[in-house]
């Protein structure tokens, strides 16, 4: 996703339960594993970006920003 000439990466601010964090989270750290000492090495906030972007492609977001029945305010 990010990369590709269709898109830009936007820095912002979003709102998710605590359940999915911590889901996303424990299972980075599972599929990485420890290191000698015990520590991880997963970017857990990039690995929260790549899953928003995902959902937003795959859920066509560009397709939902064309209804202005989406914008509040």
């Amino acid at each position: 996703m990010a990369g590709s000439t269709d898109t830009i990466t936007v820095r912002v601010n979003v709102d998710i339960a605590v359940g999915a964090l911590k889901t996303i989270v424990d299972t980075a750290k599972k599929r990485v594993g420890p290191d000698d000492q015990g520590h991880y090495h997963v970017d857990t906030a990039d690995k929260v970006g790549e899953m928003i972007s995902r959902f937003l492609l795959e859920n066509n977001f560009e397709e939902y920003v064309h209804h202005p029945e989406h914008f509040s305010g």
